[in-house]
């Protein structure tokens, strides 16, 4: 008979009394997700990389002082997306120019005519939330690209989940209009 997987707080309680393996395990479960969130802030895939894994030491570090009442994924998430913010903050904004030229080389496949046009609409899409207010942003990056649920941003924000609703109701209407303005909605 196979033994059935631990629960997190399993884990995490065993983490925090040495079992490297326990720790192993969390970061097995939430690699991807995180790798998607530290990707979303730094659009670069060897940064994601290496902030993913800073992020997973500073947690392990930080681990003993997890209260195991609280959810393990968005206390991870908000470590990312700090050190992927620092870091972001730290390289400058050169890094989403090589990323933008790297999207478009990477479209072989399509024909050069879509190509361009979904590469415009990327960078359209891409200025549309960087040009929002930095709670907008932070509310549909963790909606639409880290996946979490509105509960789960409500315990990573410390809001109540209403607050959380429409904090990110408000913030997909500004960015629908900020789309609309630049075309990009017209499909």
């Amino acid at each position: 008979m196979e033994a059935r997987p631990l629960d997190d707080t399993a884990l995490i309680r065993a983490a925090q009394g040495g079992d490297v393996a326990a720790y192993e395990e969390l970061v097995r479960r939430y690699q991807d997700v995180a790798f998607r969130c530290a990707y979303l802030v730094l659009r670069s895939a060897d940064d994601a990389n290496d902030v993913t894994q800073d992020a997973f030491m500073r947690a392990f570090a930080a681990l003993p002082r997890f209260r195991t009442d609280a959810a393990f994924r968005p206390w991870l998430l908000a470590i990312v997306g700090n050190q992927a913010r620092n870091h972001r903050r730290a390289k400058g904004r050169r890094e989403a120019l090589a990323v933008r030229a790297a999207d478009q080389a990477d479209d072989s496949t399509v024909s050069p005519e879509a190509g361009v046009i979904g590469a415009e609409r990327r960078e359209r899409l891409v200025a549309a939330i960087e040009g929002l207010r930095e709670e907008d942003r932070q509310v549909i990056t963790l909606r639409w690209f880290a996946e979490l649920s509105e509960a789960e941003m409500a315990s990573l924000l410390g809001r109540p989940a209403g607050t959380i609703k429409s904090r990110l109701s408000r913030a997909m209407q500004r960015l629908r209009l900020v789309l609309a303005e630049s075309e990009i909605g017209d499909g």
